[in-house]
């Protein structure tokens, strides 16, 4: 379970809720809660400010570890949110979903390596189904979200 699929479900089990009433809250399935909770799926980023509200806590609690709030308290610079969201995936295997009109053929229903972020662009490899390698930077602007893909 990562750090915040973790938090996910004490704070939704401290309210006594299921994973299929806040689901519902969501307009997601309760698979989905179950995935994020597991660890094997981040929330879409506009998800993020709903789960927090019904949880009753802040979008920082939900995508900080406990270091980074104590630095935070303490007056050190902190990477954003997102950042720190994005740094989590770097060399991991995922699946990129794109939005509606930037979908990159090349990696359609392709598990891609995170290899790095600079700016608003993501750097990641992949052996495409005819064993070709590739190497590309994909604007962020065009995912959608990602999903993490179970090695082993």
């Amino acid at each position: 379970m990562n750090d915040m699929g973790s938090k996910i479900a004490a704070k939704r089990k401290d309210l006594g809720l299921t994973q299929i009433e806040f689901a519902e809250k969501l307009s997601v399935t309760r698979q989905t809660v179950s995935r994020w909770e597991a660890g094997s799926v981040l929330p879409d980023i506009e998800k993020i400010p709903d789960i927090a509200s019904i949880l009753d806590v802040s979008c920082d609690y939900l995508l900080k570890d406990e270091n980074q709030i104590e630095n935070a308290e303490q007056g050190a610079p902190q990477p954003s949110s997102v950042g720190r969201l994005l740094k989590g995936l770097i060399s991991r295997k995922v699946k990129l979903h794109f939005c509606e009109d930037e979908a990159d053929i090349d990696l359609y229903d392709l598990a891609v390596t995170v290899e790095d972020f600079e700016g608003n662009w993501m750097k990641v490899s992949a052996t495409t189904k005819n064993g070709k390698s590739l190497e590309k930077l994909i604007p962020l602007s065009s995912i959608l979200s990602f999903e993490i893909v179970e090695e082993g």
